[in-house]
């Protein structure tokens, strides 16, 4: 179950990344004239790393160690059952390859 339930979690992030950079292409083509495709393969190809990189929050808890630390607070942990079934290398594997394997593609 915990399996379905983190691949139809790939699939919504997966659409939702489709969705949002296909509107920043077209803003982009708009704007600077060109052909969708290209900079919409360029454009998932960024997005797949971005999501790859940051796709678990780490580096959103990494700025805020400084202060928690100031106030004597302890790091922030994952609760267990905060709805969230993929961790960042679940979502690097399931979201950020296939977006940059799919952006690749219209590049070629």
């Amino acid at each position: 179950m915990t399996v379905v339930r983190g691949l139809r979690e790939a699939l919504v992030l997966f659409v939702i990344a489709l969705v949002v950079v296909a509107a920043a292409a077209g803003l982009w083509v708009v704007l600077g004239g060109g052909d969708f495709a290209y900079r919409f393969g360029i454009a998932l190809v960024v997005v797949g790393g971005l999501l790859g990189v940051t796709g678990d929050l780490t580096l959103s808890r990494v700025g805020m160690l400084g202060a928690r630390a100031t106030f004597g607070a302890a790091p922030e942990r994952e609760a267990a059952g905060e709805g969230r079934v993929l961790t960042g290398i679940g979502i690097f594997l399931f979201v950020g390859l296939p977006l940059m394997a799919v952006g690749i593609m219209l590049i070629a």
